[in-house]
């Protein structure tokens, strides 16, 4: 009597298992490298704008004797618009770039800066006012502005203050890491959350999706 041959049911030896755990392990450490690195290069960018727009006003100043976007004179010196009062106590050409750092109103000085600084050769980018992309953007695509008057609720002492926003905890770290003392809330670089309060980012924060405004003292 012939029996039916049983077939046996093909499976993953444990050295194709191991094999693909590892494979799913490298894709996986791959991943969280190339993020780390793009997180890295962000912050390095950052850091960079911060360094490049310092340099424009200090440049602009050795040139004209005036701050960008404080200069009444800047049509004579670059054929732009000239400073004009900004509110109560504040003087034209007074050394002081005036309005608030993320100010998008057209004759505000701290808005102006960027017509001043593009039109000396600068800095590159539009120069009228009401271009889409008339502001600086970061990496991270928020906002870039500059002013004389230290963001509320920080202890930033200086003469002018650059302050960027929309970023991550992580981000916001690695750039006070980078540039100061590595406390957002201490230091020439501090670190504001979305209620504008003066924020200590620690690790923690990284995945509570918190963004937050970091500002640099010069």
């Amino acid at each position: 009597m012939s029996y039916p041959s049983i077939k046996k049911q093909a499976g993953f030896t444990l050295v194709e298992i191991a094999i693909v755990l590892v494979i799913i392990g490298l894709l996986l450490g791959g991943v969280l490298k190339g993020q780390e690195l793009i997180n890295s290069a962000k912050a390095k960018s950052i850091v960079n704008d911060f360094r490049t727009i310092s340099t424009m006003v200090y440049s602009y100043q050795d040139r004209f004797r005036y701050m960008p976007g404080d200069d009444p004179k800047a049509n004579d010196h670059v054929g732009g618009t000239n400073a004009t009062t900004f509110g109560s106590g504040d003087s034209i050409g007074n050394g002081r770039i005036s309005g608030a750092w993320n100010s998008k109103t057209a004759t505000d000085e701290s808005a102006l800066v960027w017509q001043h600084v593009r039109l000396a050769n600068l800095s590159t980018g539009p120069t009228t006012t009401s271009d889409a992309d008339y502001y600086p953007r970061n990496a991270e695509n928020g906002q870039t502005g500059i002013t004389s008057y230290a963001p509320a609720n920080t202890t930033l002492r200086g003469t002018f203050f650059i302050c960027t926003n929309n970023m991550n905890a992580r981000l916001a770290r690695q750039i006070d890491a980078t540039m100061d003392d590595g406390n957002t809330n201490t230091g020439t670089v501090q670190a504001l959350d979305s209620t504008g309060a003066l924020a200590t980012v620690v690790s923690s924060d990284e995945s509570n999706g918190q963004v937050y405004t970091v500002c640099a003292a010069y």
